[in-house]
Formats: structure tokens, C-alpha cells, sequence
């Protein structure tokens, strides 16, 4: 028994028309194109501590220290926790016109960081006033 097949059709694409869309095409992005102008860079070195000749300190600051435990001590008197706010306003009355400087572990959370600094804006410290320092191990 034989069936019928009906004759298979080979669908042709026409190239040269797709060639002339492709070219149109290239033609009109490389000169709707608009490129980027080079920015000039400018290198600026800065000076470190051992390139500035200095003989004397400028002023002495007491250093509110912060281990990597999160445990401060202000200057050599080791704070409790949640009470640094009490004693930087007790620290203001007994040392007027001293400032401060914060010495931080690398380690230390970003969270206890932002409790220090906390802690100082509500004492009246502004944070501006405060250096910090990170200790490198």
C-alpha cells in the first residue's frame, strides 16, 4: 500500500535583499555613533606622616580606644558597656577644651563604631572634631 507524500519544497531565503537591510543597517550605527572623549587624569600624591618634618605635636588629644571586643577605654579608664555617653560629659567638665581622638581595631563591627560615634554627637562632640584612627595588626 502506498501512501501519499506530497513533494517537499525547499523554502529559499533571498540573500541579497538581507545583505542590503545588514549594510543600511551598519551604515546607520556607525554614524549615529557617538564616542567618548578620553578624560584627562590628574595624579595627585599625598604626603604621608614621615615626609612631613615636624618637631613638636600640634596638640594633645585623649584617645577613646575600641578593641576588636568592642571595649572602650578613654584614655587609660576602661568604659562600661552603654555608658560612654555619661562619661564624655563628665570627661568635658573635668577636661574643658581637650579634644579627643578615636582609636579603632580593624576588626571592629561597623555597628559598635556607629554606638561610639553615637555616643559622642549626643555628648555634644561634634564627630568632626574626632579623628579616627584604624590599628593595623
Amino acid at each position: 500500500m502506498k501512501f501519499y507524500r506530497p513533494a517537499r519544497t525547499r523554502h529559499n531565503i533571498q540573500v541579497i535583499p538581507m545583505i542590503d537591510i545588514c549594510l543600511i543597517l551598519l551604515i546607520y550605527l556607525a554614524v549615529s555613533t557617538v564616542f567618548k572623549k578620553p578624560r584627562d587624569i590628574l595624579h595627585i600624591e599625598l604626603p604621608t606622616v614621615r615626609e612631613i618634618a615636624s618637631d613638636t605635636v600640634a596638640d594633645t588629644r585623649s584617645v577613646i580606644a575600641v578593641d576588636s571586643l568592642g571595649n572602650i577605654t578613654l584614655d587609660t579608664l576602661s568604659v562600661p558597656e552603654g555608658l560612654l555617653e555619661s562619661y564624655l560629659i563628665a570627661y568635658q567638665k573635668q577636661n574643658p577644651g581637650r579634644k579627643l581622638e578615636l582609636e579603632a581595631d580593624k576588626k571592629l563591627p561597623l555597628e559598635r563604631l556607629l554606638t561610639v560615634w553615637d555616643a559622642l554627637t549626643k555628648a555634644g562632640i561634634p564627630i568632626k572634631e574626632v579623628p579616627a584612627r584604624i590599628k593595623l595588626k
